[in-house]
């Protein structure tokens, strides 16, 4: 696969995605990004913004297979990695594989779940291993997480903590779209049956498992300069040094962020970087591994606002 087939692909994905969600194209763009660069995506928003449309319309266009787990108070680790059952036909155990035996997982209101749960999910983001018994069972290269949750429900929820939050490459926050195109969303749905399948009816899958392979062995073969480098580095010192972060991004926080930009310079047609791509990535890939200090809490600041300031504050490469 080369730069041109791969943007002639992506574009056809992002077709395919725009029959079912209109007035997402950022953050449909930011979902194939993460997928490409092998990271795992978090969409928060508020009911009602299509979130798991995205997500299953995403799984729609391609040629994968897909999970869903609907995350809730009582759900246990064994229910979403699988767990050993006694077999008395055998007398022996079998392995009952849960829902992240997947190629594209949706992990429906993540924050519902108590923190066993969540952590359970912590090594297969990270590792693509599911660890049962004792016993490593891998998941596949394709294997790519899109959780969701409600930022505005607080009561029969649990906080991701940093360290799992730390396994998303973004964090995508939705807002309702804009006039014309939530003019446009009635205007499509009304001429639908009133079901929900039918929002997703005619999409075609057009990615296979190969095609993700081909494709980000062409992301591999991309280097980013020096200066690119630089700057990912300055910005992600510079979350630690802001006296309205308490504590900043991680060296990890900035190698996922170079990765993405490499992938990003890939979908759009170029084997190099522009800071562009940077400024364009930054907000999402860092935000949620930032924690505020007090000042900006007080001052009804959001990461989003703190990371602009940086954006703003520290110079560009020419």
């Amino acid at each position: 696969m080369n730069l041109e087939e791969l943007e002639r692909l992506s574009g056809r994905i992002r077709d395919e995605i725009g029959k079912a969600v209109h007035g997402q194209t950022e953050t449909v763009d930011l979902l194939l990004t993460a997928l490409f660069a092998r990271g795992h995506c978090l969409l928060e928003g508020p009911p009602g913004t299509a979130k798991t449309l995205l997500a299953q319309s995403l799984s729609s266009a391609l040629k994968m297979d897909f999970g869903r787990i609907q995350f809730t108070p009582d759900l246990m680790p064994g229910d979403v990695l699988g767990v050993n059952i006694f077999d008395f036909g055998t007398s022996a155990f079998k392995l009952t594989k849960g829902p992240v035996f997947t190629d594209i997982l949706l992990a429906d209101e993540i924050n519902r779940a108590p923190p066993k749960t969540q952590a359970a999910l912590l090594q297969v983001m990270n590792e693509r291993v599911a660890t049962i018994d004792g016993t490593d069972y891998s998941l596949g290269d394709s294997f790519f997480v899109v959780a969701t949750q409600n930022p505005i429900e607080q009561q029969g929820t649990y906080p991701l903590p940093e360290a799992q939050l730390d396994r998303f490459l973004f964090k995508l926050v939705i807002d309702f779209p804009d006039d014309a195109a939530e003019f446009e969303i009635l205007r499509r749905h009304a001429a639908k049956p009133l079901n929900f399948a039918s929002r997703r009816e005619g999409l075609e899958a057009v990615l296979s498992t190969e095609d993700l392979a081909g494709a980000r062995a062409l992301i591999d073969s991309i280097r980013l300069d020096e200066t690119i480098l630089r700057y990912i580095l300055d910005l992600v010192r510079a979350t630690r040094e802001d006296s309205e972060i308490r504590h900043g991004a991680s060296t990890r926080a900035a190698d996922a962020l170079a990765g993405a930009v490499r992938a990003l310079a890939a979908l759009d047609g170029r084997d190099y970087a522009i800071p562009d791509d940077v400024q364009r990535l930054a907000i999402p890939a860092l935000r949620h591994r930032i924690v505020l200090g007090p000042t900006a809490e007080i001052e009804g600041r959001t990461e989003a606002d703190v990371m602009t300031n940086i954006l703003n504050r520290i110079e560009a490469p020419k």
